[in-house]
């Protein structure tokens, strides 16, 4: 590990602090996490995206009776406060909870545009199902689940295209599955299981969404071996933050997640991360996919996600990729790329 990763267990910022020490702490002592982890609600970060909720604790920016406006919409607004370590079981999110329920239940998310069946083609359901698959996740990290999760989680198994993933695609031409819409609920499923769930369907349903990636080797096509380039959405070989529905990174911190790191599949993946280690420390945002911006604006953040650019390290990035390495057992390089060996020594 680098001084740069190494010094950022120490940051001032508890966000940064607890996330080094969940993940790259060996055994670190429930106090200590649990200290930064109760700090994180008094940080600047977390102050701003919950300013904006109305008096009765939902967050409604505009008219709009859904929760999804990108990126500052209170499903955006839990992901970012389980990405900067926020402590669970906090009773006064639960109306912005309610309102997440009432958007995912509500009949215009049920039927078309928003989910679709097209004729003979029961097996495959459009629906961007990236939005239950980002839910499932924070509400465990939230540790805001109660039943209604349950509900989420079958309309994923139930929804799942033949081949492992999902797809929002209203192409009847369309046959295999979105990347930017199964990574997210591969990630979220997997956190079902890890809460405790085992149901064989649950199970089955993670087994088969790995595998639609690990086919892939995380990041190129299956039948060519071209690299993956989708049709929206930002090239999945750099690194993006701080919104992340397919990329490198995260494809990566979710294998690691599933304890699937060590497939060979993967070894390319993790050399082309590898190159991507700054010289002076850490890895850096190569695609800022959000901006953060004291007012609604299109694709705006409330909150400061650190820097960005290709020769500055980013804390959380260069926390998740140090964490993916971590996780890879072997002292040499598991693949082709011998910088991934060095990186495991970092």
């Amino acid at each position: 590990m680098d001084q740069y990763i190494y010094g950022l267990q120490n940051a001032a910022d508890p966000s940064i602090a607890y996330r080094a020490l969940r993940r790259l702490e060996e055994t670190p002592s429930d106090d200590r996490l649990q200290r930064q982890q109760r700090r994180v609600v008094d940080t600047s970060n977390a102050q701003r995206l919950l300013s904006h909720r109305q008096l009765d604790g939902t967050i409604r920016l505009g008219n709009e009776y859904h929760a999804y406006r990108k990126f500052q919409g209170a499903h955006w607004t839990l992901a970012a406060l389980a990405e900067l370590g926020y402590p669970p079981g906090d009773p006064s999110l639960m109306p912005i909870v309610n309102q997440i329920h009432q958007w995912l239940s509500h009949p215009k998310h049920l039927r078309p545009p928003a989910t679709e069946v097209i004729s003979r083609q029961g097996d495959r359901v459009r629906r961007c199902a990236s939005q239950e698959g980002l839910a499932i996740w924070y509400l465990h990290e939230l540790g805001l689940v109660d039943e209604r999760v349950d509900v989420l989680v079958s309309r994923l198994i139930d929804y799942q295209w033949p081949d492992g993933g999902w797809n929002c695609d209203k192409n009847p031409s369309a046959r295999t599955s979105s990347v930017q819409e199964t990574l997210l609920p591969l990630r979220g499923l997997a956190r079902h299981l890890e809460a405790g769930t085992r149901e064989p369907a649950i199970i089955g349903a993670v087994d088969a969404a790995a595998e639609f990636f690990l086919e892939r080797r995380l990041l190129w096509r299956h039948r060519d071996g071209v690299p993956i380039k989708p049709s929206w959405g930002r090239d999945p070989m750099l690194i993006q933050w701080p919104i992340r529905l397919y990329d490198i990174l995260l494809s990566l911190v979710v294998m690691a997640e599933l304890g699937r790191i060590k497939d060979p599949r993967c070894a390319d993946a993790l050399g082309v991360l590898a190159g991507k280690h700054l010289k002076s420390g850490g890895f850096p945002v190569e695609a800022r996919t959000a901006n953060t911006v004291d007012k609604v604006a299109s694709r705006g953040t409330f909150a400061d996600w650190g820097p960005s650019g290709r020769n500055q390290p980013n804390p959380f990035v260069s926390i998740d990729a140090a964490w993916v390495f971590s996780r890879v057992s072997t002292p040499k390089a598991p693949g082709p790329s011998s910088e991934t060996g060095a990186l495991l020594a970092f």
